[in-house]
């Protein structure tokens, strides 16, 4: 598969595991023949996948795209979740942007540029969360701490999406869970008539 490490670049000159290079490969399969996804494949490239077990014996990919990437990405990213979970098997494909954390003890070159505030840990994590559940709009939260001092998020996501995503719920909070290791429940909220 040598024609598909273009659509796959790690950091350092890593090379690419054999997930990596089946992702890959499949993006460039569907570059060489969708029609509507040709032309903005072209220019994409990924930088990393894994692959997260859920509750139910299933697994869900998540393809790690450059953060540069990711807005072209999120533009086909319903398209092309569905062709790629048909090419895997029926497992839950999500696109996470590639983000760096940077300590609060980080130093730049010049004094006085305080860390930018989409570096923290919280902004890091925010952005995953919305990452994990795009194109469905996240419309309220909250925060429940529980006596034992253990805290869960609870996300509502937009109710006219529940066709779309509500077999997803589960392996939504299962990824975020093993990317951050917070317990975050995902749900609609319920509808008044």
């Amino acid at each position: 598969m040598p024609t598909s490490n273009r659509k796959i670049v790690k950091k350092n000159g890593l090379v690419p595991t054999q997930l990596e290079e089946r992702v890959a490969s499949a993006l460039l399969d569907l570059e060489n023949t969708s029609k509507d996804l040709s032309g903005e494949l072209k220019s994409l490239y990924i930088s990393a996948v894994k692959e997260v077990e859920l509750q139910d014996k299933r697994s869900a990919l998540l393809v790690f795209v450059p953060f540069n990437l990711h807005k072209k990405f999120k533009a086909i990213q319903s398209r092309l979740t569905r062709e790629l979970e048909k090419k895997f098997n029926d497992k839950h494909v999500l696109f996470i942007a590639q983000r760096t954390v940077l300590s609060k003890s980080y130093k730049r070159k010049s004094k006085g540029q305080p860390r930018p505030r989409s570096r923290t840990l919280t902004a890091v994590h925010q952005a995953i969360l919305d990452d994990i559940c795009y194109p469905t709009q996240i419309v309220g939260k909250r925060t429940i701490c529980k006596i034992d001092g253990k805290k869960m998020l609870k996300v509502y996501l937009d109710p006219k999406d529940v066709k779309d995503c509500d077999d997803k719920l589960k392996t939504f909070g299962s990824v975020y869970k093993a990317l951050t290791n917070k317990v975050v429940e995902f749900m609609f909220p319920s509808q008044e008539d």
